[in-house]
């Protein structure tokens, strides 16, 4: 499985953008989708998530402001993300789950894609 993350950018405090995570090749089953971000000198977070038949996720920092979708005919994720803040400044990483009939799972992430909010 590949994944391919695009629609960062520069944006303006208050400002909204919209991630989308493109996969590519098989798997048997999916178990969750999920988005990450990383700022400088910080651990990798867990911004939101869909799990394979549960409820989405969010992290209380952004619950409220973004809101993760899925595409399931498109194989395609987003993240719309709305009223930024300089703190989302970051570089989101896509992942997938994946799980073998045997129930081996398989994690993929993206290359990543710079956010930036600024004035």
């Amino acid at each position: 499985v590949q994944l391919v993350e695009s629609g960062g950018g520069l944006v303006q405090p208050g400002g909204s953008l919209r991630l989308s995570c493109a996969a590519s090749g098989t798997f048997f089953r999916l178990k969750t989708m999920a988005w990450y971000r990383q700022a400088p000198g910080k651990q990798r977070e867990l911004v939101a998530a869909i799990p394979s038949g549960g409820s989405t996720n969010y992290a209380d920092s952004v619950k409220g402001r973004f809101t993760i979708s899925r595409d399931n005919a498109a194989n395609t994720m987003y993240l719309q993300m709305n009223s930024l803040k300089p703190e989302d400044t970051s570089v989101y990483y896509c992942k997938w789950t994946t799980a073998t009939p045997t129930g081996v799972t398989f994690g993929y992430w993206g290359q990543g894609t710079q956010v930036t909010v600024s004035s």
